[in-house]
């Protein structure tokens, strides 16, 4: 008996010490959804503009020449089909990752209410956690928008099917977490022009959203395998039109790799800027 003792404090306090971590993550979350309530439809409408601009010019326009079996997957009925699960893609990772990252900078560089976060007395992991939250709800409220207007292009209901959702999740939660470091990092908006340029912007087309990526050579083949886009836009394509013994299973391990490494170093990066 006493030999199990130690055991069980040991066990009991790390049970308290995640729900301490819960607790102020959810904290944090809730200041930010204070705000986010009362735009919602706002949130929700801006972030779809993109997508249906690329629905229209790529799907309905440039997409009636292109048929199945040359250059996408004979599993589809058109190309429409073929790059909406990309777009839902491509929405949650623009929104996720934009909206951190202007909402961060916003309260570093203009409002300067961004060291009350410091002050307080929660764990800088919880900080990291609680923002990337609030990252997650803006990246799934557009993508959600999105995902109605597949629903009623396509009638497709696997759109709404668990493993879809839950690679959804995964997508905002690594971008809205690459957000989270980079409002910590950049000194001007400016800056944040930079990183989309050079990471969203590429990441938007080269992500898998638009292409079949087994299509590619080798060379390229490397190169759109080392963004995480692809993984989500591969896995959601092959949840929405293809057998579940297709689907790229991996994807989900690679993206919680991500998105836990991006929880460290975004934890990291604010326990710095307390000290």
């Amino acid at each position: 008996m006493t030999s199990s003792r130690p055991l069980i404090r040991g066990t009991g306090f790390k049970i308290s010490q995640l729900q301490i971590l819960l607790a102020d993550s959810l904290t944090i979350f809730w200041g930010d959804w204070l705000d986010l309530r009362i735009r919602i439809v706002q949130i929700a409408a801006s972030g779809l503009i993109s997508p249906l601009i690329y629905i229209l010019a790529f799907g309905l326009g440039l997409g009636s020449s292109i048929r199945p079996g040359s250059g996408i997957g004979g599993n589809y009925n058109n190309y429409l089909e073929f790059i909406l699960p990309g777009m839902v893609a491509l929405s949650s990772m623009t929104i996720s990752f934009g909206g951190t990252t202007f909402s961060i900078c916003g309260e570093r560089l203009f409002t300067k209410t961004f060291e009350e976060f410091l002050l307080v007395p929660i764990q800088p992991i919880a900080l990291h956690i609680g923002k990337m939250l609030a990252g997650v709800v803006r990246g799934l409220m557009t993508s959600g928008s999105v995902i109605l207007v597949a629903l009623l292009l396509t009638g497709n209901w696997n759109f709404l099917h668990p493993l879809f959702l839950l690679l959804l999740v995964l997508n905002c939660t690594v971008f809205a977490g690459l957000g989270v470091i980079v409002g910590l990092t950049v000194r001007s908006l400016e800056s944040v022009g930079f990183y989309n340029n050079f990471i969203i912007i590429p990441m938007s087309f080269l992500g898998a959203t638009f292409f079949d990526p087994s299509t590619l050579p080798v060379a390229l083949k490397v190169l759109v395998y080392l963004l995480p886009l692809t993984y989500t836009s591969i896995g959601l394509r092959a949840i929405t039109h293809l057998p579940l013994s297709q689907f790229p299973w991996y994807s989900l391990p690679i993206l919680s790799v991500i998105a836990i490494a991006l929880t460290i170093w975004g934890g990291y990066k604010f326990a710095h800027l307390q000290d």
